[in-house]
């Protein structure tokens, strides 16, 4: 009896795992939504305010500078996203059906584990007055020797946060736009159309926008509308590169809800909702953009020209592409040398010496952090694996995919800037739960992790040969069984991978971590972003090395335990 019973409470379990992700996504982010609404329009009983007013936009408007606070988020999101984009698709297109994509690849995809913090930390060492880029024109072209004044980082432009915005989230769309060609049937289907046009006379570059493109951006169109929405909030990298009088909305409206006046909450409400409607509007745009341009260059796909200066822009491609990867290894390169620098004069490309006083003093200091990193990560990242597993499999059970509802709302926390709901998250964790700062923080970190793991694991999942699974039900075997005995199996190394990735991005947040934990909760990335601003560059750079490390040895750990058990099974 209660053998028979065991299936029959897996199944259940199962088949209600979807509705479950649901709410635990749904109602954290609408309710956070309602949570700034309500104090927005002045109803605040926690401050004493009971009566609806408009105080909080009227507060908001009247704030000195906010006019370029909003521009400068437009500015950034929108031109980072499209640089990555724009580069993202040169790229495919030069390099399509080519060795050299795949390496491409290999040398760009170690960048997805960096957080932004961190790679806000190397762009900033690069670029500024006395960094690498100095340091290696000087004896060459300039002669200085001492560091020129200059406007980077925290120029007032913005430049310095497109430009890391762009370096650290072209690597994510083009692992996206490989991902999508990765696919069995659309991948093949998508080379050979690219090969027959190349048979018919078409250049390389232009059969890529002619014959592959249309069919690859529209299962792009999710993930780029993600960075957008994430380039336009982002707290991160304008807090680090980013200008302070003023800064960008996100930046501003995390100063006033943290602020020791409580009563600016109201007006960090008001300006979560203006960032709201800022992110919406730069959706709406580039959706907008996306039927504007369909519209006015469709005929450019059936008028039978073959070549648009293929030559030309693929040498712009090859260019772009070694400056970017160049750029990206020196800002690496400089990151660790500032972490072992002992005495290093300007314009010195290498320090004079090389010590581990540092390191050996930051190691002391970040027990605390690291112990809480490591243990949010893992709660939230098993939880995250256990909860898409669950769904994936009441997919095969129903025997059809997850509707379109419920894989929009899954990607939800990635659309909505997380500034605006946030604080109404916070508020409420406040009212139910504020003593565990722990667990609202590992709960907040969920929110962000759940979308990525999902992402990660589903291909994985769909593509399982079904024919084990129904040997072995054949066979007697529940579904419990067949689920623990003959698909997880099959899926150790994804699931691996699926597990390093949730801990990357776990251990990245920086803004959940601060406004869940109330200050209280320190990580490696609250701790490395307070020392980025103000700390020495040394310091910083400890910092951002050891929350380069931990991602990177969860994907080292997944990539070879695979190898490891594979083999001792062969043996």
């Amino acid at each position: 009896m209660t053998q028979d019973a065991k299936p029959d409470l897996f199944t259940q379990i199962v088949k209600f795992s979807p509705r479950f992700l649901l709410a635990i996504l749904i109602l954290p982010v609408f309710g956070g939504l309602i949570g700034v609404l309500l104090p927005a329009f002045g109803w605040a009983p926690a401050l004493n305010h009971y009566n609806l007013s408009f105080t909080g936009f009227s507060d908001l408007w009247q704030t000195a500078g906010i006019g370029k606070m909003i521009t400068l988020s437009i500015a950034t999101g929108l031109v980072s996203t499209l640089l990555a984009f724009v580069i993202t698709l040169m790229m495919l297109a030069a390099f399509f059906n080519s060795p050299w994509l795949q390496r491409i690849q290999r040398l760009l995809s170690p960048i997805l584990v960096i957080p932004h913090a961190a790679a806000a930390i190397a762009v900033g060492f690069l670029i500024t007055p006395s960094g690498m880029v100095s340091r290696f024109i000087s004896p060459w072209f300039t002669g200085w020797e001492l560091a020129p004044n200059g406007i980077f980082p925290h120029d007032s432009y913005g430049i310095s946060i497109i430009l890391g915005l762009t370096l650290k989230e072209l690597p994510f769309l083009l692992l996206m736009a490989l991902t999508v060609l990765a696919q069995p049937e659309l991948g093949k289907k998508l080379r050979q159309q690219h090969k027959v046009a190349l048979n018919f006379g078409y250049c390389p570059m232009t059969a890529f926008f002619k014959v592959v493109l249309p069919s690859l951006y529209p299962l792009l169109r999710l993930p780029v509308l993600a960075v957008l929405a994430y380039a336009s909030a982002s707290v991160e990298m304008p807090l680090i590169l980013g200008p302070n009088t003023p800064p960008t909305l996100a930046v501003a409206i995390m100063h006033w809800f943290s602020d020791v006046d409580l009563n600016l909450r109201i007006k960090a409400s008001a300006g979560a909702l203006l960032q709201l409607l800022v992110t919406g509007g730069l959706l709406a745009i580039w959706i907008g953009a996306e039927k504007t341009i369909k519209y006015l260059f469709s005929d450019l796909l059936t008028n039978g020209k073959r070549e648009y200066g293929d030559v030309i822009w693929h040498k712009i491609t090859a260019v772009v592409t070694t400056l970017l990867i160049g750029f990206i290894l020196l800002a690496l390169i400089g990151l660790v040398m500032w972490s072992v620098a002992g005495f290093w004069r300007f314009p010195a490309i290498v320090p004079e010496q090389f010590i581990l006083s540092h390191f050996q003093s930051a190691l002391m200091q970040m027990e605390e952090p690291l112990i809480n990193s490591a243990v949010i990560g893992l709660m939230t990242t098993v939880l995250a694996i256990v909860l898409t597993l669950l769904c994936l499999e009441a997919e095969q059970l129903s025997g059809k995919n997850l509707s379109g509802f419920i894989s929009l709302v899954i990607y939800l926390p990635l659309l909505v800037p997380s500034i605006a709901f946030l604080f109404g998250l916070v508020w409420f964790q406040q009212l139910v739960n504020n003593q565990s700062a722990f667990i609202n923080v590992a709960f907040t970190h969920l929110l962000f992790v759940l979308p990525y793991v999902f992402l990660s694991l589903t291909s994985s999942y769909r593509q399982l040969d079904p024919r084990f699974a129904q040997v072995a039900a054949s066979l007697g075997a529940p579904p419990i069984k067949v689920f623990f005995k003959v698909k997880l199996p099959q899926l150790f190394a994804p699931i691996l991978i699926a597990a390093a990735l949730g801990l990357a991005i776990s251990f990245g947040q920086y803004l959940p971590t601060l406004l869940a934990g109330g200050g209280r909760i320190s990580t490696i990335t609250t701790e490395a972003v307070t020392l980025a601003n103000g700390a020495s560059r040394r310091t910083s750079a400890v910092y951002a090395i050891i929350q380069m490390a931990l991602p990177l040895i969860g994907f080292i750990i997944a990539w070879l335990l695979p190898k490891y058990f594979f083999k001792k099974a062969r043996i």
